[in-house]
């Protein structure tokens, strides 16, 4: 994988950092009026009170981080074999299997929810973090397994073949075959996992009942209040952490595998 040119990475990060801009103003102004290009007055007010306590913003965030690794690790516990079977393997039904992965994609979204809903209820998962990250997996399932899917398309068993050959042991083979051949793509999933759970609304609203605070809840409540200063102080809260977590993950993306590449010289 080539690195990006100086000048297009450095627009991408501009077009990423851009929204920021007016919300980070909105989070230290104290009243921003129309036709002012910036406030007149400014303030840490809304820093202050959205990182104590009382506004348990911080107490959202780890909430927040906590639901979405959690769906992030079952979505790759279920993801991995079922993307290492979509991808390598022809049977009968593969098409039906593909259409009901894509479902949650296709799928209304707020039918899905209250159908999800209506069969956690008997189950006593609604109002709790265990059942809403469990829902965060409808969502998330799918971008996980159609990425993972494409990578051992392109991944050759015979690697494996050989190192058990050699006399490798199936962990051995695992660790040293398989998994450096397919780490920028599980890498890829997990980002993928991570930023559709995290930005997940609806859906925490109506398992969680209210009572599983993440932040996007947060955000819509201060934001329907009417606190443009400490909405503004959350969304810059709300969105660091995705960038961040892009931002790392990339750096791991470098290079192709030879798993992948050695036999198809």
């Amino acid at each position: 994988m080539s690195r990006l040119p100086g000048p297009f990475l450095a627009l991408l990060l501009v077009a990423l950092l851009l929204p920021l801009v007016p919300l980070a103003t909105w989070s230290v102004a104290h009243g921003w009026r129309f036709p002012d290009l910036l406030p007149r007055d400014w303030s840490l007010d809304a820093w202050a009170y959205a990182l104590s306590p009382t506004a348990g913003v911080l107490r959202g965030l780890g909430l927040t981080a906590a639901i979405a690794g959690a769906a992030t690790a079952g979505s790759l516990v279920i993801g991995l074999p079922a993307g290492r079977a979509l991808g390598l393997y022809r049977f009968r039904g593969r098409a039906a299997v593909e259409i009901l992965v894509l479902a949650p994609v296709l799928t209304p979204g707020i039918a899905a929810v209250f159908g999800l809903h209506a069969l956690f209820l008997p189950l006593g998962l609604t109002n709790t973090v265990a059942g809403v990250a469990l829902a965060h997996l409808i969502p998330v399932l799918p971008y996980t397994i159609l990425v993972l899917s494409g990578v051992f398309a392109g991944y050759d068993t015979r690697a494996e073949y050989q190192a058990r050959s050699l006399g490798a042991s199936p962990f051995q083979v695992l660790r040293h075959v398989t998994w450096p051949a397919i780490r920028p793509g599980v890498i890829v999933a997990a980002l993928f996992a991570f930023l559709v759970s995290w930005s997940q609304y609806l859906l925490t609203l109506v398992i969680g009942g209210g009572r599983v605070q993440t932040l996007p809840l947060q955000l819509f409540a201060f934001a329907g209040a009417g606190r443009a200063d400490v909405t503004g102080a959350i969304a810059v809260v709300y969105v660091l952490p995705g960038i961040l977590v892009l931002v790392l993950t990339s750096r791991r993306l470098t290079g192709r595998s030879a798993a992948l590449a050695g036999f198809g010289r």
